[in-house]
């Protein structure tokens, strides 16, 4: 998402500073290096790493706006060690990069990227919501390291966040909130879990079918368009779900990408029966508790608040699925030209 919210601010004449973790690595900033190209003298890259107090004071110089969008998302079965993998990177990125901001006094608003995990745990949650309707004031109180751990991760940074800015009067904060973030990718090097879920799907790792999971999506250039409202609208407060109101089921998702895949073979038709999934998913690093709490659960997303105040026309689930289709077999076929 970073690469799409920098190419947004870029086209809309920002002078933009982004933080990579280590500029030396050549092939992970092509993108990057393509749009200081593109835009020659408004793109500064600074290497940073959230774990290391003072490493955004030199970027951060003279700025007004920071976007602090950096923080690891793995799917459940990418994830080894959860306090180091997520957790301290969550966590101390955001005491790091906030810590800056306190002693940069040109900068006068942040815009932080959360996710709707640091509103419910798991989906089960939403059950117990009124009207099985997810809205901003709800906080996710029910993950544990052991537990949904992303979401975890997620929800004790964005309060931190909010402790920092009730601890200041100088520079406001909004948090953006997006679903699972799916679209056309600016690059291939990416640990996200979206890009993994869909990476598994497109392989053909569900050949034989998906188990009856639901999604809340949202467009990654919606939420670069979300982020930017976000900073210009000095009437934006507090946090904005920004996704579709209505999850998309895993099953739809597949039957929308065969349409454009150039092996639609490779992709299901079909759902998997409820008791096989419960059978086999802990082979797939899925324990009963996450099946139990997730499989064929639905509910709505309240974000009104993101269309009224912030402008969002979210783009519709085909567009998204066939431009993230469309880039990952692009990328995919220039890896083995």
């Amino acid at each position: 998402m970073a690469g799409h919210l920098v190419k947004l601010l870029l086209e809309n004449n920002w002078t933009v500073h982004a933080t990579v973790r280590d500029p030396g690595k050549a092939h992970k900033l092509r993108a990057l290096v393509d749009l200081q190209t593109r835009f020659p003298g408004r793109l500064q890259l600074f290497g940073a790493d959230l774990l290391r107090e003072g490493s955004f004071d030199d970027a951060m110089s003279g700025c007004d706006t920071v976007f602090h969008v950096a923080s690891p998302f793995f799917l459940p079965e990418q994830i080894e060690n959860p306090r180091v993998e997520l957790l301290e990177p969550a966590l101390a990125g955001t005491r790091n990069v906030l810590g800056a901001v306190n002693r940069c006094a040109s900068v006068d608003k942040v815009v932080l990227t959360s996710t709707v995990g640091a509103m419910f745990g798991d989906y089960a949650d939403v059950l117990e919501m009124s009207g099985h309707v997810l809205t901003e004031d709800q906080f996710n109180r029910s993950s544990t390291l052991e537990n949904n751990p992303y979401h975890y991760s997620k929800v004790v940074a964005e309060q931190e966040a909010w402790r920092i800015v009730n601890g200041q009067k100088r520079w406001r904060m909004v948090a953006i909130n997006p679903g699972l973030v799916l679209g056309p990718a600016l690059t291939p090097d990416s640990d996200s879990g979206s890009l993994f879920l869909l990476d598994e799907l497109m392989r053909g790792v569900f050949f034989y079918g998906v188990p009856d999971f639901s999604f809340a999506t949202v467009d990654v250039r919606d939420v670069a368009q979300a982020h930017l409202a976000g900073a210009l609208n000095d009437d934006a407060h507090g946090r904005y779900i920004v996704a579709a109101r209505e999850m998309t089921r895993f099953v739809e998702m597949s039957r929308i990408v065969r349409r454009v895949h150039d092996r639609p073979w490779l992709l299901p038709r079909h759902q998997l029966p409820d008791a096989l999934v419960r059978l086999i998913g802990p082979l797939f690093g899925l324990s009963q508790s996450y099946i139990r709490n997730h499989l064929g659960i639905r509910f709505t997303l309240d974000n009104q608040r993101s269309i009224d105040e912030l402008g969002l026309r979210y783009r519709p689930i085909d567009e998204t699925l066939s431009a993230h289709a469309d880039a990952w077999q692009t990328w995919r076929k220039a890896v083995k030209a």
